[in-house]
């Protein structure tokens, strides 16, 4: 008996089955693709709508800048400022880079803070704060200072067209009393500044200058009746007030028609000179 016929596997078929599982797996792939694809087409498009749009509103004559409105009490003259910021009218107001135009007016010495901003459709406004100068400081070269005792530029003769005629020298100071915090010596210097004019102590006397001394400290030369203030260091709110009762009494008293020196260095008594036109030797008071 003959044995029976072995069955052969059909591999033909089993090939089919398997190119069909690959097709399954490209389907997805594809698909993807045409999703990528599909999205950077409509990113391009989106892109070259803005770009066009862009180009549009920045040179349409709709948005040309033709007011530039400057505000703050300002010593600088509105044409000093606009070319700062370099900005013109029969611009378009949107073209203008607010960020760039802020820097180039912080650029400016003499400018603190600054604020630009758009008035649609045709106006933009600059809010300028300056520095307020307190003193002239000679270090050998000059410089000014402002109401916080920062050095904020180096004193030339253009700034005397900013009122810094009228501001009292500071004399007698280092570089490294500015790079000290807490200097007792530059301290003082600013407490005195900072208690205001000394006509609100006595009239009719403008400090042209304040000298620092490392041993006996402050003096304050002055103009018209009295020439020099010796002030030391430390307790000015009490020395000024001292010194009000000192320049009350000398206004009732005319034996002190000018006075050379007025000394606060002492605790218990005021030294006054007085300049006598008559004797070289001059005539000095304890009070």
């Amino acid at each position: 008996m003959s044995a029976p016929k072995r069955i052969r596997k059909n591999r033909y078929k089993n090939n089919r089955r398997k190119g069909k599982g690959k097709d399954r797996r490209l389907m997805p792939l594809f698909a993807l693709c045409l999703q990528v694809m599909a999205g950077i087409g409509m990113t391009s498009i989106m892109s070259l709508f803005f770009i066009f749009g862009h180009d549009f509103l920045t040179q349409s004559d709709y948005f040309i800048a033709k007011d530039i409105q400057i505000t703050g009490d300002c010593r600088l003259l509105p044409r000093q400022i606009i070319d700062q910021a370099r900005i013109a009218t029969e611009k378009n107001l949107l073209s203008f880079n607010l960020s760039l135009v802020r820097k180039r007016l912080l650029a400016h010495p003499w400018i603190a803070d600054a604020d630009v901003s758009r008035e649609l459709p045709a106006g933009i406004t600059i809010a300028i704060q300056e520095h307020e100068p307190l003193a002239v400081l000679d270090l050998g070269r000059k410089f000014l200072i402002n109401v916080h005792g920062q050095v904020f530029k180096e004193w030339d003769s253009s700034d005397v067209n900013m009122g810094t005629d009228t501001l009292p020298v500071i004399s007698g100071l280092a570089y490294s009393d500015l790079n000290c915090p807490g200097s007792p010596t530059f301290t003082s210097v600013m407490e005195v500044l900072q208690q205001g004019e000394p006509g609100d102590v006595f009239r009719d006397i403008t400090i042209k200058k304040i000298h620092v001394d490392r041993e006996i400290g402050l003096t304050l030369y002055a103009s018209n009746r009295v020439k020099a203030i010796r002030l030391g260091y430390g307790d000015i709110p009490e020395k000024y007030g001292r010194l009000k009762k000192v320049i009350s009494y000398t206004d009732k008293n005319k034996r002190f028609p000018d006075i050379d020196f007025i000394d606060l260095n002492y605790p218990n008594c005021i030294v006054v000179k007085s300049v006598n036109t008559k004797s070289p030797a001059g005539e000095q008071k304890e009070v």
